[in-house]
């Protein structure tokens, strides 16, 4: 009942916003107003999609839903995401088959807090398609292992582990803009492990979606909007395992303001959608 009603408000929501004024604005990475359609057809013709976001906003995963709905009216689809680790793998196809169902599901994955909210429905749609949906990112664990001992804390693991990580050695720039803010942003805290804690995620994403990938299909990718923003993080590791790989991307960033997108706010990825600061956040 609780999440029925959750899920009751976040509709009604997002009916007002519909009725008194658009609570989204799509644009180019010039900064160009651009619409759905176009993102939906540009998605049609591309292998990945590469959708960022905010976590805890309603509009935005229920733009996620939508366009993996109207993605599939006319290509197959895989999907995959941050939010599940690559080592719930078998949990999440156990559900998929339904082999198990929510509740074993939560006590058998470690599952996101907002799971039921925000990505149940994504889930759940995979399952009703018959699509697989892929658990893409690293153990949380040994991503807190390269933040206190660097890549080389990895080199330990089992055969077993090794498979939840993208193939060692890691690959690293550490002077690709977005590794390089975030190691100013932390004030040198955590030193140069930081970034390199966020780049076994990166890679280890981009090495499950290219592992999946399946001629003739479209892959879409919930991540935060961190991991792709400025063609970086997933986009560069997907770029080196598969060089030829068509990719788009899309920045999620908040505004007072939608009808113009701020400076700051440009160059993001090839879509960035701008969404009313205003809007229903899940948590």
């Amino acid at each position: 009942m609780k999440l029925h009603l959750i899920l009751t408000a976040l509709f009604l929501s997002a009916i007002t916003f519909a009725q008194e004024g658009r609570p989204y604005q799509l644009y180019t990475k010039q900064g160009k107003k651009t619409t759905y359609k176009k993102l939906l057809k540009v998605a049609g013709d591309t292998e990945v999609v590469l959708f960022g976001e905010h976590h805890d906003n309603s509009l935005i995963h229920w733009l996620e839903l939508e366009l993996a709905k109207d993605l599939s009216e006319t290509k197959p689809l895989v999907l995959g995401a941050e939010m599940i680790e690559a080592d719930n793998q078998k949990q999440l196809d156990q559900y998929l088959r339904g082999e198990i169902d929510q509740k074993a599901f939560d006590t058998l994955a470690r599952l996101w807090p907002n799971h039921k909210t925000d990505y149940k429905p994504l889930v759940d749609f995979a399952k009703g398609k018959n699509y697989p949906f892929i658990a893409a990112n690293v153990p949380r664990r040994f991503a807190n292992r390269v933040y206190k001992g660097g890549f080389e804390a990895l080199d330990g693991l089992t055969a077993e582990e090794k498979a939840w990580v993208a193939p060692l050695p890691i690959a690293y720039d550490a002077t690709l803009p977005g590794y390089v803010k975030m190691f100013e942003m932390s004030g040198g805290h955590g030193g140069d492990n930081l970034p390199k804690a966020q780049a076994i995620k990166d890679a280890t994403m981009a090495h499950f979606i290219a592992k999946n990938l399946k001629p003739g299909t479209v892959f879409i990718h919930y991540n935060g909007t961190y991991h792709s923003d400025n063609f970086e993080g997933i986009g560069w590791y997907l770029k080196k395992a598969k060089p030829g790989v068509k990719v788009i991307t899309i920045a999620a960033v908040s505004q007072k303001d939608i009808s113009k997108l701020e400076k700051e706010n440009g160059n993001l990825a090839d879509f960035i959608l701008v969404v009313d600061e205003d809007m229903t956040k899940t948590y």
